[in-house]
């Protein structure tokens, strides 16, 4: 590439003098235009006006500086076409090699309030846009910069010899820019203009996985834009098989619980074929992991787990025996990658980091596809709207943290949800039944919630040999746990079937046409019920 020129009109001016000096030294004419050829005369750097190559001044406002044959002929050339270089030499016109070139803030000023559209439109770019299309086209001979961050690399390229690979690496960059660009005026001009709300999403980094949901599909995993939360579009994979499908699936639910689980205190999340099984808090994350599988042990079996603490290798130790999909922490601790890299029998369990949980941010937003469209709303981030004892039993103080845990798990769990939550040690909760995805939640609650904590009561009470009848345990546990669901009850049926089974604390939305109902037989079974004011559908 013979060196010879670079053109250079920024909006965003950061890193720009360090990288205009070493064109300079690197032996490149600078061309430039308006506010940067300021910046980059005052900076001592030799630079020449656009208009001295054009020989037609700047027009009036700016509007029209580029758009020239002899900047864009210099652009789109075939230095290796014969007619072309001899247009080039009868015309005068140089090749350019070089344009760093990014646009208008247009996206900065869409967000402002109250912003006009003679203002809004200002900040459409017209010349810049043709000229990033116009090197990147060309990018067998130009290269062509849009992003500050990557003038450091440029320059690093620059001195070992440009290639056409990395000028296509740079191409297809700027592609990116401008059509980020042209969506985001596309996206406020048909809201402003003519009152149309058009979505556009932008994914990237696909990779084709094995399968689909199922081996005869075929499958691919794009990744978002999202960096500001942890989640599962951004991870560091340590250890095990490459994901699939499904484990994408999986590991999205159990992190996006994990997450929303109370940060004080150490926590497990265990998810299979979406639903959270094993939910519970402990005093040590190696606690937390143990309660959580408590919670459904034969369904944990080739799950996936989601802790809330860099995973330690005493957590690391309790995977011994238990067959694990893929675990999913902040970070891990060297002893406890060592171990799990170590461990033979573990060389296919996926290992995944993930960074700092943080909290969920409510500017994003949560997207469901179906077939012929994609549904967008607000993600749900809230517990209740109110916290309202609607029966003559109180629902007591001490139970209120239990409670909300309860609503944590069903806010996560296919509907129509019922969990049955305890606290199992003083200020640490356990996740002991659920009954999910059913038609009605009498079945939720009876033949799935209350069954399961039964089960694992028994098992409990078997395991630590304690003394007494194992019913006697089972129904003062029982007795001690919350039960929570995420919808209304229509009927008194719930009602009456928690009182069957002895369960006292029942927390619920509330907003049915028939919540009298409900609230009557609380009474008359001495039930402590609380409305909530909020639903958690998840469908």
């Amino acid at each position: 590439m013979s060196k010879t020129r670079a053109l250079i009109s920024v909006s965003d001016k950061a890193n720009l003098l360090p990288l205009a000096t070493e064109l300079v030294s690197a032996g490149f004419e600078i061309i430039s235009t308006g506010g940067t050829f300021k910046m980059l005369q005052e900076a001592g750097i030799e630079v020449t006006e656009v208009s001295s190559v054009t020989g037609f001044p700047e027009s009036p406002g700016g509007l029209v500086k580029t758009l020239h044959p002899k900047i864009h002929f210099g652009l789109l050339m075939d230095r290796e076409n014969s007619e072309h270089k001899s247009f080039a030499a009868e015309h005068g016109i140089v090749p350019i090699d070089i344009v760093v070139c990014n646009l208008y803030p247009f996206k900065e000023a869409a967000k402002k309030e109250g912003i006009g559209l003679d203002e809004l439109k200002e900040e459409i770019d017209i010349g810049g846009v043709a000229m990033i299309r116009a090197a990147a086209k060309n990018f067998q001979f130009v290269t062509v910069l849009t992003n500050p961050a990557d003038y450091d690399l440029f320059i690093e390229k620059l001195k070992k010899g440009l290639t056409e690979e990395d000028r296509q690496y740079f191409s297809v960059k700027a592609f990116e820019h401008t059509a980020d660009y042209d969506a985001a005026i596309n996206v406020k001009l048909s809201e402003r203009m003519i009152g149309e709300k058009v979505l556009r999403l932008k994914f990237g980094n696909g990779c084709n996985l094995r399968y689909g949901e199922n081996s005869h599909q075929k499958a691919t995993f794009y990744a978002n834009t999202l960096t500001e939360e942890a989640n599962i579009g951004h991870y560091k994979q340590h250890h095990g098989k490459e994901l699939s499908f499904n484990n994408f699936v999986d590991a999205n639910a159990s992190l996006e619980a994990c997450k929303e689980l109370p940060s004080d205190k150490p926590a497990t999340v265990i998810v299979k074929h979406t639903i959270q099984c094993g939910m519970a808090t402990g005093e040590t994350l190696a606690e937390s992991f143990e309660r959580a599988w408590q919670g459904d042990p034969i369904s944990a079996f080739g799950s996936v787990v989601t802790v809330n603490r860099p995973l330690d290798l005493a957590t690391a130790k309790l995977f011994d025996g238990r067959f694990l999909e893929l675990i999913i922490a902040p970070s891990f601790t060297k002893e406890a990658l060592e171990y799990l890299n170590g461990n033979s029998k573990k060389k296919d369990l996926r290992v995944l980091e993930v960074g700092d949980f943080g909290r969920p941010n409510p500017k994003f937003y949560d997207y469901k596809c179906i077939v012929g469209g994609i549904l967008e709303q607000t993600r749900d981030l809230e517990l209740f709207e109110k916290w309202e004892d609607v029966t003559e039993a109180k629902f007591p103080e001490n139970k209120k943290a239990l409670a909300e845990f309860a609503i944590f798990c069903v806010k996560h769990i296919k509907s129509n949800d019922v969990v049955l939550v305890r606290e199992y040690k003083q200020g640490l909760f356990q996740l002991l039944g659920l009954g999910s995805g059913q038609p009605n939640r009498v079945d939720s609650l009876a033949r799935l919630a209350v069954p399961k904590a039964l089960d694992n009561l028994k098992r409990e009470f078997e395991d630590l040999k304690l003394p007494g009848k194992l019913e006697d345990y089972q129904k003062t546990q029982l007795a001690e746990c919350v039960m929570a669901s995420e919808a209304f009850f229509p009927f008194r049926d719930t009602i009456d079937a928690c009182a069957g089974f002895g369960l006292k604390y029942v927390i619920q939305p509330g907003g049915s046409v028939k919540d009298q109902d409900s609230i009557d037989a609380a009474n008359e079974h001495g039930i402590a019920m609380v409305f909530t004011g909020m639903r958690h559908f998840r469908h």
